[in-house]
């Protein structure tokens, strides 16, 4: 079977991560080769046995390589796919691929050209929680569905190294909202009909460290993302509503439930009880036995499963399941939003 010998341009802290994905294969379904970094500090603890080079241009001259993983700050991506795919080597980009779409297009026409296979890292597609919310939504577990949240909240507010810079690609959307927006267009199969966006720097004087995304899908789903590394609330959390009940995750692993009622509110006379929400029913203690737990579905899925799909479409045995298509429609998504909180309206996407 055909192998794939890697090459990681850029050896900083992601560049690492990789590696460390790579040392869980057999090297007859990859192995890693050689890694690149200019920066001599990073290679110096290189694995073992791996070559080392101090540009990307010297790996693609010198290393028996037939794929690149490029791991370096978002601006130069670009300039790394061009050099790779006119070296005939399959790519695999860190996301966001590219700072703009049309420097995505730039990408994909050069790729085409040189009929090289073109992915990015969107690992985050196998996710637990993700997995196991996409499993209630594609099995209409909670009935029809009329609204998904996906939040992420943290408690260390600044950013950090180059992700402080606006020109490097730093801030929350670039770097996290890429998932999260990644996700909810994976899920929902339709077509977006607006979206409006909040998009704040909060502690941080240049990037963006909140943003709260309301798009509206022409299926009649609205999805809202929304992260705020500064809510000293830390958590990852899901919910899906529908008809038939809702879905609740709070946290990475997947933990939560699906809650229904064992019957709808009806009109009855006597008097109106008073709670601690006021005289309501709606929004008062629930009745003993009214609400109905379920477990949600399990999964096995994990980020390294990006990577045993990657194997499998470079030997041909099946399709990207990041195409680069939907990676355009992401960094849309993402212009989309900046545009709407600059101007404070809602904004069409399709």
């Amino acid at each position: 079977m055909k192998s794939i010998k890697l090459g990681i341009v850029g050896f900083g802290f992601m560049g690492h991560c990789d590696a460390d994905m790579m040392a869980t294969f057999p090297d007859e379904d990859i192995k890693l080769v050689a890694v690149a970094d200019t920066n001599p500090d990073q290679l110096k603890d290189a694995p073992e046995g791996v070559e080392t080079y101090g540009s990307i241009d010297e790996m693609l001259e010198k290393a028996d390589i037939n794929t690149v993983m490029i791991s370096v700050p978002n601006p130069v991506h670009l300039e790394m796919v061009e050099k790779s795919a006119k070296a005939g080597k399959a790519i695999i980009c860190e996301k966001p691929a590219a700072m703009t779409v049309e420097q995505f297009d730039r990408m994909v026409k050069v790729t085409k050209e040189n009929g090289v296979l073109f992915t990015v890292h969107q690992q985050r597609r196998w996710d637990k929680d993700y997995q196991i919310m996409k499993q209630v939504f594609d099995q209409k577990m909670v009935g029809d569905m009329y609204v998904i949240k996906s939040q992420l909240y943290g408690f260390n507010g600044n950013m950090h190294d180059w992700h402080v810079y606006p020109e490097m690609g730093g801030g929350m959307l670039y770097d996290w909202g890429v998932h999260l927006i990644d996700q909810i267009l994976d899920m929902v199969p339709s077509e977006i009909d607006s979206l409006y966006a909040d998009l704040r720097n909060v502690i941080n004087e240049k990037v963006d460290d909140y943003f709260n995304i309301l798009i509206k899908f022409k299926n009649g789903v609205t999805a809202e993302i929304e992260l705020g590394t500064y809510y000293l609330t830390p958590k990852r959390a899901w919910f899906i509503g529908g008809n038939k009940g809702s879905a609740i995750i709070d946290g990475f692993n997947g933990e939560g439930k699906i809650v229904r009622t064992a019957h709808l509110l009806e009109n009855v006379p006597g008097k109106i009880t008073m709670t601690a929400a006021g005289p309501t029913r709606s929004f008062g203690p629930a009745a003993p036995g009214l609400l109905q737990e379920e477990p949600l579905p399990e999964t096995t899925a994990e980020q390294r499963d990006y990577f045993v799909h990657f194997i499998k479409a470079f030997r041909g045995e099946e399709e990207l399941i990041v195409q680069p298509a939907q990676v355009r429609r992401v960094l849309r998504v993402m212009e989309a939003v900046r545009e709407s909180a600059k101007t404070g309206e809602a904004v069409r996407v399709e």
